[in-house]
């Protein structure tokens, strides 16, 4: 069948390839900082700059996605934005300096934060809301699959290559969804999207701009640090003006109205959680394993990647699961599992067996998996279509958040509890027990989502099986943008 005739076949590859260019960027970068550092001679503290200037930026560009969809339409912002990130990427493998490695990446971030929610925009209009759970299966694989695999990829291009094809690698996967889309996607405007929110967007860019610097570089400077205070706290503020603001506006660019439903601010708040204590894990467990065991990045790559294999199996597995198990039963029993494994991986440590490492990391992907895709099948099922951009936006911005707060607070707890040794080489070693107690952290956070997960009731959730009947369901109110 040709493209053409199958609209959303097409939706499902442009978007697959693009979440999943966007999400492996989030880990592979990471493994070729040293690299970078080595060849910029510069000290690797140096290198964090390459990764706030992408999450500062990103913050600005992620709150007016959905505003910028909705008035001048999905395909041309997605195309646009999937076209600023590949030429990004691109100049970031060309780059000759840290300051401009740091200028490319801010471009980047400007790419990916339109593109993810105007993406899962496109992606929840073309399909119905008993289609969902069997696309939600398909966003298994570019959101949690791809950053488990930034690590091997990473590592083994700074090992066999250079640091540069970090960022050719998403040259060809953004060539050919920009092709696809160009020529297949259909575009869609919303009539009432209404005039730009600019006091909204001025206080968004500079608030949320802040509190990322403040949370993705505090672990490194210091929470004590003058300008992490200052940052921080200023940052707060005009956050809260923010949210003060688009609770007050007739056309707020965020709509945070999305939030009075209860099942969306529910679902949203476990998406959060998850997306901490997963990022957090990913950040800690390589470190640890690295430190433990003298592996290399693309061994300790190597060793997380089940994980990414227990998701695969979990986005199989979730239609027999389905029949058995409500929406909520298969969300708290997945947080639950997923919160012991951690617990165990923390008391064992990284020197038990490496095999049962690698089964505890796929049980991760299985139980995260079926909680994770349960979540994004049914947190859309009150929104109308007019609403689905502002929703789309609403929960990334969630979700980013989520992941630097979960990434800055278990840095935090290894340079609090860390002991600062030097090693041979001048490198500084942390307490292997540091590393242990913060993947505790990362349990905390999925225990608090299971505590949120048990105000859900069944009558919340519609079907996760595609084509079943949901007669008995009550018909719930759908929140729109103008609520």
């Amino acid at each position: 069948m040709r493209l053409y005739q199958n609209p959303k076949l097409v939706v499902c590859i442009v978007y697959v390839m693009a979440m999943f260019m966007v999400s492996m960027d989030g880990t592979i970068v990471n493994v070729v900082l040293p690299h970078i550092s080595r060849e910029f001679h510069v000290a690797p503290s140096a290198t964090s700059g390459i990764n706030v200037g992408y999450l500062v930026s990103l913050a600005v560009f992620l709150p007016i996605s959905g505003w910028l969809g909705d008035r001048f339409g999905t395909k041309k912002i997605f195309l646009l934005a999937l076209g600023v990130f590949t030429l990004a990427s691109l100049l970031c493998g060309f780059a000759t300096s840290l300051e401009n490695l740091t200028l490319f990446r801010a471009l980047q971030g400007a790419g990916g934060g339109l593109l993810t929610p105007v993406g899962m925009a496109i992606l929840f209009r073309t399909f119905t809301q008993e289609e969902r759970p069997k696309v939600s299966r398909t966003l298994i694989l570019p959101i949690a699959f791809a950053p488990a695999i930034g690590p091997i990829v990473g590592g083994f291009f700074a090992e066999q290559l250079s640091w540069s094809w970090a960022f050719y690698i998403n040259i060809p996967f953004g060539i050919v969804a920009l092709l696809i889309g160009l020529l297949f996607l259909k575009e869609h405007k919303e009539p009432a999207a209404g005039r730009l929110d600019l006091a909204g967007f001025l206080l968004s860019a500079l608030g949320l701009s802040m509190l990322m610097y403040a949370l993705s570089t505090g672990p490194s400077k210091g929470w004590d640090s003058p300008v992490i205070v200052y940052t921080g706290i200023i940052g707060f503020i005009l956050v809260c003006l923010f949210v003060w603001l688009e609770l007050r506006v007739k056309e707020p660019m965020l709509n945070l109205r999305l939030l009075s439903d209860r099942l969306f601010r529910s679902l949203g708040l476990i998406s959060l959680l998850s997306q901490a204590a997963l990022m957090g894990m990913l950040f800690v467990f390589p470190l640890m394993y690295q430190n433990a065991m003298n592996a290399s990045a693309l061994e300790s790559g190597l060793a997380t990647f089940p994980e990414a294999l227990g998701l695969m199996i979990a986005s199989r597995m979730i239609p027999w699961t389905s029949k058995r198990l409500n929406g909520q039963q298969i969300i708290c029993l997945g947080l639950l599992g997923t919160a012991l494994i951690f617990t165990m991986i923390s008391i064992v440590g990284p020197t038990a067996n490496p095999w049962f490492l690698r089964a505890l990391l796929f049980g991760v992907g299985v139980c995260l998996g079926h909680a994770v895709i349960a979540v994004q099948s049914s947190i859309f099922t009150n929104v109308t279509s007019s609403s689905m951009g502002r929703a789309t936006t609403l929960f990334n911005v969630q979700n980013r958040v989520g992941s630097a707060v979960g990434v800055a607070i278990l840095a935090s707890v290894l340079g609090a509890l860390g002991t600062s040794e030097k090693s041979t080489e001048g490198m500084v070693q942390i307490d292997l027990a540091s590393y242990q107690f913060a993947l505790l952290g990362s349990a905390v956070f999925l225990v608090i989502g299971l505590i949120i997960s048990l105000s859900l009731k069944k009558k919340d959730f519609k079907s996760l099986l595609p084509n079943q009947k949901t007669r008995d369901i009550p018909k719930t109110e759908t929140i729109t943008a103008n609520k």
